[in-house]
């Protein structure tokens, strides 16, 4: 099975369907783990996704602040 390439905003709207079937209680029991399954992948993929914008800008303010200081 070949892993799908979620861009960040299409995972967060992933997500946000499988809250709203959860609070509207529209999924059946039977699909309950899939959907938590799907809904903790989905919440990894976000998080590696904000951690690695975050050392990039990191990185982009710290060669700033270097070329800054030249």
């Amino acid at each position: 099975m070949t892993k799908k390439i979620f861009k960040y905003q299409e995972a967060i709207d992933q997500l946000k369907g499988i809250l709203e079937d959860l609070q509207a209680e529209n999924i059946d029991v039977d699909e309950l783990s899939v959907k938590v399954k799907t809904a903790t992948e989905l919440i990894k993929i976000c998080k590696e996704k904000i951690q690695k914008t975050e050392m990039e800008v990191k990185k982009i303010i710290k060669k700033f602040e270097e070329d800054d200081n030249s």
